[in-house]
């Protein structure tokens, strides 16, 4: 057993996952490669060396619960790469109007028809509410409801949907409760969908950053956007729903949650899927709305992302004979790694999922 591959082996160990093992979880090493690349690259490395198939293994959701539970993230943390990026982006606004362009433009661009081969028929990007039901479509009608519910929408409001991804919510709630909804979004392709499907409803499809936005809305929806705004941004991001918001108005948002605040997302995943993307604590989200807002966790509900990315990797895998006509193997195995490894952080409750309620202080602005 060489150098590099002693220490790895003992790491994962430390985590009950063993190399070359039998269980499920283990990892199967096809290239030697991999050892190198997490020894000193750490999750990155892993990540990396999974994409060029240095290794597989059976049951990635178990395997990454396992990881995410035991000490080897924050081991991970302190290798020189990490400690490096972690310097850089607490020195950075990683999601400038420029950055936040370019980020999004990474994933959301990638194709509206592979994220509509997995998300399912009311196509949200975001966690389904499941209530006495099993399916997917279900879920995520029932979420809307909810959503609706919270902000206790009647006609005559005016909702501003802030990251209105490909239009869905907002026609649910424009067609069920009689409002106006203002959908504002950056991502051209997302754009182009919601402008057609929303073309016979009550709702305007703006193409704007949030800090550009303008006017008066009675309620505010910001669904799965917040992980995109970045912690020198949070306070900006609260005083501006505060301007846009009628006295007396209401926010509404749902957004991944994390117990401690951290600086950059998990290396892997802000490279290959989010850049830029952050994950807020709730006391970092209540910082940056003191004096604004006053704060309510309705609910947390991150066993439900564990289902929703579930039903989301069965349909992707069902759909790759159709996708791999148009993206390359590398594209499954980074849609596979992101979903599994996700729902494993939600098992250990790594990650969290919240709805929270923002009633607008008046007399600050």
């Amino acid at each position: 057993m060489g150098l590099v591959e002693f220490p790895v082996r003992k790491l994962f160990s430390s985590a009950g996952v063993t190399i070359n093992g039998g269980e499920p979880w283990d990892i199967e090493v096809n290239d030697d490669r991999f050892y190198r690349e997490v020894l000193f690259k750490g999750s990155l490395g892993l990540g990396e060396s999974y994409l060029r198939e240095y290794w597989r293994a059976a049951d990635l959701e178990e395997l990454f619960f396992r990881l995410t539970s035991s000490n080897l993230e924050r081991i991970s943390k302190r290798l020189p790469t990490q400690l490096l990026n972690s310097s850089v982006s607490r020195l950075r606004n990683r999601q400038t109007p420029s950055r936040a362009l370019s980020n999004a433009e990474h994933h959301y661009n990638l194709g509206n028809d592979l994220f509509f081969e997995f998300l399912g028929r009311y196509k949200n990007y975001s966690c389904g509410y499941f209530r006495d039901t099993d399916s997917l479509d279900e879920a995520q009608l029932a979420k809307m409801r909810r959503l609706c519910q919270l902000l206790e929408l009647q006609e005559g409001d005016t909702l501003l949907d802030v990251g209105g991804g490909w239009g869905e919510f907002a026609r649910f709630a424009a067609e069920t409760s009689g409002c106006h909804v203002t959908s504002v979004n950056i991502s051209d392709s997302q754009i182009r969908h919601a402008r057609e499907y929303c073309r016979d409803a009550n709702v305007d499809v703006v193409r704007s950053d949030y800090r550009d936005l303008r006017g008066r809305f009675s309620k505010i929806a910001v669904i799965a956007m917040f992980t995109h705004v970045g912690p020198k941004n949070y306070r900006r991001f609260m005083q501006t729903m505060h301007r846009l918001l009628q006295a007396g108005g209401r926010m509404v948002m749902e957004t991944v949650g994390a117990l401690a605040a951290t600086e950059r997302c998990e290396p892997w995943t802000d490279k290959y899927i989010f850049p830029g993307g952050i994950i807020p604590s709730a006391r970092q989200i209540e910082s940056a709305c003191a004096g604004l807002f006053r704060l309510r966790i309705v609910e947390e509900f991150g066993a439900d992302y564990i289902t929703t990315l579930r039903h989301w990797h069965r349909n992707f895998m069902a759909a790759w004979p159709r996708l791999s006509q148009r993206y390359s193997e590398t594209t499954r195995l980074m849609f596979e790694y992101y979903l599994l490894s996700v729902a494993g952080a939600f098992r250990s409750s790594d990650l969290l999922h919240y709805h929270l309620e923002f009633d607008r202080i008046d007399g600050h602005g």
